[in-house]
């Protein structure tokens, strides 16, 4: 360690200077700070955590020394800056663009490297500024929002280029500013700075993609109203996009067409625009039918507000000054990114890189920035009005392909919660109703005021210490509305699918569970903020705010997607994804009410689970939840009864400490389909078969000590530790599968693989507490490796484990252990190291005794078992053989064509997609209208391969013998069974270490 405290800088000239002068230079000289506390705090965190810097250098950006000193500074700067004492903002006017410049860093790579800075100095910042640091810091929500940014920035300059021309027809005058790109004109910049005083005066709360979006179209509106004619790009011609009455355009409506938005929740946005453009600039606003200016000659101008001179060059100039002052005078106490950095041409903050699983990526400058696109087979629009298209075209027509980005997405959703369940009613129905009259009491009134608090909690009209805006407050209630008409309207139909099956309409024991209710909610509302793509409530906001706990809120997920069948393509996808990130981690995670049910089921385990502190805290009462966040609940009494049976339980049974949670599976939702073919991973998990006999979803929230009403002797506890853990096995062979596809290795260690992570799972569940699943199937793949004496190393393993889907770099850098167990030398309590190191020092003890006995002429009765191996080997399920997973090579589907469909793979979509291969796939999943079934889509494929356009030569299947694709014939064709699962490879166990 000696030797790394004094690295040698660059531009030192080969000497050598001690890092913390180097960081104190940088403060003094790079970054002229003046305020001495803020000094002083940055020092201090800096020498806390720098030998954390000096032992990890390797891991951080490209792992040279000097790039590594850089980025460590800004991470501390960024965090002092955020985290100052009592809230109050530290070193005035230091933003994060001023420290990414004076590290020479992009925005790109700073957030990506963020998060392993926090992981290894949590504990750090946990003792200097308390332990709600995460939450003051807010770092997801900023790289939320810079990916947002990025988003809509790409969709304005698309716009701003298609609505204008560059050159003035008459004179071939450049817009305003000598520059041929059209994106660095005046008005192009004014458009922007417009909407950045948007996000700043009135979009405080409200700072989702959806509600942005509406705002970045109404100074789209505002352009074209202003922007002088013959700068205009419009083409009248284009029916299908440009909404006339009679010989007019009807610009607002034209424009919701193209983007999907609500024309109501437009021409709102417009006047706060309008409002903006008066105050700060001190335009007087006038009646544009008044003035009838040439601007809007062949435009409706009724409802419309003109500006005089508000696009005049001897006025632009002074009005971009103030609009510049304005946004400087807002932000400079933020320490925030400088929003204007999208402007920007060849903006170096920017950079190149890839944010949010490559759903972002930039290349170049600011001007040059690319994203992601997942298309879809329809046809191009042709209107310079039109959204982005891909490149790919035929002169002939076909099947053509437009880009489907985040906003567009995020739009489309919006329209489902907009046109579908914005109509419902903001009460139970009537059939609801009656099953909610029909419990042993009426609990019609709980329901409701239950569904007021909890959403208010999720959706606060202002957050702490703020004052909210009217806007704030309107988007406010309009969530909790739309999360209010999705709960009772899901909540209907699954009281009407268990009434169908237990032939009786009093749902007591289900209408009358709190857990359920909340979960419920919780659901809701993630569905609502995951469709507006908010950036202040990320996941997992409505746990916190609801007060459930992850496997709460895992046991609804399936039944929820199952019971909404207008749920657009895009939200089950979330809800799958969602589910699936509960699984692998968070459910593991320190006081998940997972560990109050193992604890029932396993009881050999809760020694360790007590050691650990590992238990969940007591559920909040509504009481205490309206009171934390200041809900209004109005008259009603408290719902007494409810809270006597969270405190004691649906039977009674006293509960420890948080009413144990279980989870059953409901014949009514059993595992069904609804994702994409390029979700490969999601495809072939959501159609294994569940093993354990479903029971009904009322049991899905009993007591855990009540008897199984599905019979089979087993307790509610150990039924709902069984599923989970089935569910745990079905997520992992999913991964094992893709793992051993990428490393091509053999079938037989896919299945020792598998029945490894089966064993391990039900003789040494321990290893699984506070961790990532991913982490002990990594394990798995190199300590079978090791036994079958496999040329593989664990470098390769990670290697191909960084091209998963799924992979996040702090699942190999950061493990989680508890020395204290250990008894290890020097070291004592929670830390967290590298998987190597915790193979070596954790997994192979713990496991040895198991992989042994799939070494050839290993026995499967060890002789030294421990008393968690002993108590548990009887009750944990043998390990099955590997399950049946799509065959992903093509099928042929027809008898009398070669027609072939296989699923498609997440490698080949860019080469798919990608704009230089103007290819025709119809990627099934991909929706070709707006929630449409995976069947529909495969009809319009058959229509247009039956079409009666002639490409070179028919495609013809209307054969009476051949028939068209369906999803039956699909299915059946991908489907085959694999082989058993054989746990013998051969090959002794070897002490080496590890490759790295």
């Amino acid at each position: 360690m000696a030797e790394l405290k004094k690295i040698s800088s660059p531009e030192d000239g080969g000497g050598t200077t001690s890092i913390e002068a180097r960081f104190a230079q940088f403060c003094k000289n790079d970054l002229p700070l003046v305020d001495d506390n803020f000094l002083t705090q940055a020092t201090k965190l800096f020498n806390e955590s720098k030998n954390l810097l000096m032992t990890n250098f390797s891991a951080v950006g490209t792992g040279t020394p000097d790039e590594a000193e850089r980025y460590w500074f800004a991470f501390v700067l960024y965090s002092v800056r955020r985290l100052s004492e009592n809230g109050a903002p530290a070193e005035k006017g230091l933003s994060l663009c001023q420290i990414l410049k004076a590290a020479r860093l992009n925005v790109f790579d700073f957030y990506k490297e963020l998060h392993q800075f926090l992981i290894k100095v949590g504990s750090i910042l946990n003792n200097l500024y308390g332990g709600d640091w995460e939450k003051r810091l807010k770092a997801k929500e900023s790289q939320t929002n810079f990916v947002h940014l990025t988003v809509l920035s790409k969709k304005y300059e698309r716009a701003f280029r298609e609505f204008f021309s560059i050159a003035d027809g008459n004179n071939d005058k450049q817009l305003v500013v000598a520059n041929t790109s059209g994106c660095e004109s005046d008005y192009y910049r004014f458009g922007w700075l417009l909407f950045l005083a948007l996000r700043v005066h009135v979009f405080s709360l409200c700072k989702d993609l959806v509600t942005c979006t509406h705002g970045l179209v109404s100074v789209l509106a505002i352009l074209l109203i202003h922007v002088p004619a013959r700068f205009r790009n419009f083409n009248v011609s284009d029916s299908e996009h440009i909404v006339m009455k009679g010989d007019k355009v009807d610009l607002l409506a034209s424009l919701c067409n193209m983007y999907e938005t609500s024309e109501d929740e437009l021409k709102k946005t417009m006047e706060k625009a309008n409002s903006l453009i008066a105050d700060i600039l001190s335009k007087k606003p006038c009646l544009a039918s008044e003035r009838k200016p040439e601007n809007l000659e062949n435009i409706i101008t009724d409802g419309l507000i003109y500006f005089e001179d508000l696009m005049d060059e001897s006025s632009l100039s002074s009005s971009l000054v103030l609009l510049e002052t304005d946004y400087d005078a807002a932000n400079k106490n933020v320490g925030e990114l400088d929003e204007r950095i999208f402007i920007n041409e060849n903006d170096s903050l920017l950079g190149s890189g890839s944010l949010s699983g490559g759903a972002v990526t930039t290349n170049g400058g600011g001007a040059k920035r690319k994203l992601d696109v997942i298309s879809s087979p329809t046809k191009t629009l042709t209107s310079p009005l039109s959204p982005y298209r891909s490149p790919a075209s035929h002169s002939n027509g076909g099947i053509y392909k437009i880009a489907a980005t985040p906003v567009s997405t995020a739009m489309t959703t919006a329209k489902w919660l907009r046109t579908v369940i914005a109509p419902l009613p903001s009460k139970p129905s009537a059939d609801l109703e009656r099953f909610l009259s029909s419990c042993d009491r009426d609990v019609t009134a709980d329901v409701t005021r239950r569904a007021q608090i909890i959403l208010e909690a999720i959706f606060p009209s202002s957050g702490p210490g703020q004052n909210a805006s009217l806007m704030d407050n309107m988007w406010a209630q309009h969530r909790r509305m739309e999360a209010m008409k999705l709960y009772f309207r899901v909540l209907q139909a699954m009281c009407t699918a268990e009434s169908q099956i237990l032939h009786a309409n009093n749902l007591t024991s289900l209408l009358t569970n709190e857990r359920f209710h909340r979960c419920m909610l919780a659901c809701s509302a993630e569905l609502v903020l995951a469709t507006h793509k908010t950036v202040t409530m990320l996941f997992p906001t409505v746990l916190e705010r609801t007060g459930i706990t992850a496997f709460d809120l895992s046991k609804v997920i399936e039944s929820f997607i199952r019971h909404e069948e207008s749920l657009p393509r895009e939200l089950r996808r979330h809800l799958n994804s969602l589910e699936e990130r509960l699984l692998e981690s968070m459910v593991w995670e320190k006081g998940s009410s997972m560990y109050n049910s193992l604890i029932v089921a396993r009881s050999t385990l809760s020694t360790e689970i007590s050691r650990l502190g590992l238990l969940a805290e007591p559920m909040p009462s509504l009481d205490a939840i309206a009171m934390h966040f200041d809900v209004s609940c109005g008259a009603s009494p408290p719902m007494q009864s409810l809270l006597k049976n969270e405190k004691q339980g649906q039977n009674g049974d006293i509960c420890s400490p948080k009413r144990l949670c279980t989870e059953y599976r409901s014949v009514l939702v059993e595992r069904n389909s609804f994702t994409s073919p390029v979700k490969d991973r999601f495809l072939a998990l959501n159609n294994l078969k569940p093993k354990i006999p479903p029971p009904f979803l009322q049991s899905a929230f009993a007591s855990p000590t009540r008897p199984n009403p599905g019979g089979g002797g087993e307790t509610c506890a150990e039924t709902a530790v069984n599923v989970f853990f089935s569910k745990i096995v079905k997520l992992a062979a999913v991964r094992i599968n893709g793992m051993v596809e990428r490393l091509q290795l053999s079938q037989q260690i896919r299945e020792s693989v598998y029945c490894l992570f089966q064993k391990i799972l039900g003789q040494r569940t321990t290893l699984f507490f506070n961790r990532h699943i991913d982490q002990i199937i990594l394990c798995c793949f190199y300590g079978v490796a090791k036994i079958s004496q496999l040329n593989l190393t664990f470098k390769e393993i990670i290697s191909n484990y960084r091209k998963q889907p799924q992979c996040k770099p702090q699942v190999f850098r950061s493990v989680y252990v508890d020395w204290t167990a250990q008894r290890r030398n020097g070291k004592n309590g929670p830390d967290h190291i590298d998987i190597i190191t915790f193979y070596n020092e954790i997994f192979v003890p713990a496991v040895k005794p198991l992989l042994v006995e799939l070494a050839p002429g290993g026995s499967t009765q060890t002789t030294s078992q421990s008393p968690e191996t002993k108590n548990n080997i009887d009750a944990s399920p043998k390990p099955s053989p590997f399950p049946s997973l799509p065959d992903m090579s093509p099928k042929k589907v027809s008898a009398a064509h070669n027609v072939y469909v296989s699923p498609l793979r997440s490698s080949k979509m860019d080469a798919l997609i990608s704009h230089s291969s103007k290819s025709y796939y119809a990627c099934v999943g991909e929706s070709t209208h707006a929630y449409q079934s995976p069947s529909k889509d495969l009809t319009a494929i058959n229509n247009r391969l039956n079409g009666s356009r002639k490409l070179r030569g028919t495609l013809n299947f209307d054969d009476v013998d051949v028939g068209l694709v369906t999803d039956s014939m699909v299915a059946k064709s991908l489907y085959v069974q694999n082989g058993s699962c054989s746990s013998s490879p051969p090959m002794p166990v070897k002490s080496e270490q590890p490759d790295s």
